[in-house]
């Protein structure tokens, strides 16, 4: 992803602050369940004696460290925000004195890790673990398309598999991963994120709202940057925003029909090592069904360019959207656990 396309998608995460987490708190909270009741006994145990959570109420944890402030004179402080007392609900298990240090001392070392200026300020590289924005006519994710770059989530993933391994971190070493604790932190979110398509998946459209290709030109042109939808309107939500929404009969926890769901999602193939590429090739071609029967229009161009969505059967998209929501949450979670049980059998 070009610095451009960062600084694109970190400005819309200030225009729109309730988009930056995939699923919410909800959906990490359920993928960590679904893993939580996959683990085999050894991993169990380890993850316990590790973590010291359950991955249901570590999935949250990447989302909380945006609490963490830098201010102009260096220093970092954990800042609840007044009006939105909501955004702490998934993070109280983390206010002991001891987590909070961590949150804080994560965000310190990974604050310029790589560089992230939006606005000409650095907004912390670890915002930039979350995402990839790689365009929906692709078929799979590889390190030659644009969209991608060494500090996404699919390298994030990666590094904290290598710590959890006792293995080197590939270079170029974006990421400061204290230990084992916050690699499973990391892990126990990142494999959220990395199964809603629209974190890894994205369109990128001209001023007619026609699709075009970043990857003709080999490079982004930022005026046609989506930021996985972040910049796609739905009347007063944008499309990212429904799309981190989890149906909600579902709560905050591994249902019945999820765990089916996961059991029967198939083994990962080859090494563990390129298990998160491979996941998120699989996450591209369900952006493929988020994005299809759509149709765009640009309606503003200040402070970022924005298009509106208009469906052909906006019931049946719903329709669709609930199934894959359903199907990547059960994978999300399955395949959470099939990390922990292959590094700990």
């Amino acid at each position: 992803m070009s610095k451009a396309v960062l600084a694109l998608s970190c400005a819309l995460c200030l225009v729109y602050p309730t988009t930056v987490s995939a699923w919410g708190y909800q959906g990490h909270k359920v993928v960590g369940s679904i893993a939580d009741q996959l683990l085999k006994p050894n991993a169990k145990q380890q993850v316990r004696q590790i973590l010291g959570f359950d991955l249901r109420t570590a999935g949250p944890w990447a989302d909380c460290v945006k609490s963490v402030v830098r201010h102009d004179d260096g220093t970092f402080r954990y800042e609840v925000d007044p009006n939105h007392l909501e955004f702490e609900v998934p993070c109280t298990p983390f206010s002991a004195k001891e987590e909070r240090a961590r949150i804080v001392d994560y965000v310190r070392r990974n604050w310029d890790t790589c560089s992230y200026t939006p606005d000409g300020f650095e907004r912390g590289c670890h915002n930039t673990f979350h995402f990839d924005d790689i365009a929906v006519q692709r078929t799979r994710f590889d390190r030659n398309f644009q969209g991608q770059n060494p500090h996404d989530l699919v390298a994030v993933i990666g590094a904290a598999i290598a710590v959890l391994t006792d293995k080197p971190m590939a270079p170029p070493f974006p990421f400061s991963i204290k230990d084992k604790k916050e690699a499973l932190f990391m892990l126990a979110h990142f494999l959220g994120d990395l199964h809603q398509p629209l974190h890894v998946g994205s369109v990128y459209l001209d001023a007619n709202g026609r699709r075009v290709d970043s990857d003709i030109a080999h490079a982004v042109d930022p005026a046609t940057a989506t930021s996985g939808g972040n910049a796609i309107q739905d009347q007063n939500v944008n499309l990212h925003h429904e799309w981190d929404d989890i149906p909600t009969d579902i709560g905050d926890a591994a249902t019945r029909e999820l765990l089916s769901d996961a059991r029967e999602v198939s083994a990962s193939q080859g090494r563990i090592e390129d298990w998160p590429a491979a996941w998120a090739s699989d996450s591209i071609l369900v952006s493929h069904d988020a994005f299809r029967g759509l149709t765009f229009k640009l309606i503003q161009t200040e402070p970022a360019n924005t298009w509106s969505v208009a469906f052909d059967d906006h019931v049946a998209y719903l329709r669709a959207q609930d199934a894959i929501k359903r199907k990547q949450l059960a994978k999300g979670g399955a395949r959470l656990a099939e990390i922990l049980n292959a590094i700990w059998p």
